[in-house]
């Protein structure tokens, strides 16, 4: 049976990314997503496509605000390609529990919950509002490999 949020996301003119590839000769002890009975929890994600980090730099100084919203969203995509390898498929995902945004951005910015909307409002598009999850946006000096956005999620797992 075809997947119906994988559906939705081709209805909406979007795809799922490659996997996400770390820089070449980048090691990581980690893994981008655990799951525990019904829960999955999700490493933090970067803006990836495959190898390509789509962005870097600091909201506010090299990253216009609608710039790190598509960073957000992008974010999205390399996580639902992490839960579609992980998990088998994007209706594995019942809800959204929780999403932790954290935005590199210059000193003074508050915009940070307007970018993290670029993730969440992916998310509420093809899940709906009713399984979107509690979140927090938070701005901080410096994100690996110089990226704007990194989020991390929480979410439960369909059948477990």
């Amino acid at each position: 049976m075809p997947d119906r949020i994988e559906a939705k996301l081709a209805k909406l003119g979007l795809e799922l990314p490659p996997t996400a590839a770390l820089p070449h000769g980048v090691v990581l002890s980690y893994r981008r997503l655990v799951r525990h009975g019904d829960v999955a929890y999700l490493s933090g994600h970067l803006p990836y496509h495959g190898d390509e980090l789509r962005y870097t730099g600091r909201v506010g100084a090299e990253v216009t605000l609608k710039d790190a919203a598509a960073a957000a969203r992008q974010t999205a995509l390399s996580m639902l390609r992490t839960i579609k390898d992980e998990l088998g498929g994007l209706d594995a995902v019942e809800r959204w529990l929780q999403v932790t945004g954290y935005v590199r951005a210059v000193p003074g910015f508050t915009q940070q919950p307007v970018v993290i909307n670029g993730f969440t409002d992916l998310v509420r598009s093809l899940w709906g509002a009713d399984r979107l999850g509690a979140r927090s946006a938070i701005g901080v000096a410096d994100l690996p490999f110089g990226t704007p956005v990194e989020v991390e999620a929480t979410v439960v797992v369909r059948g477990a």
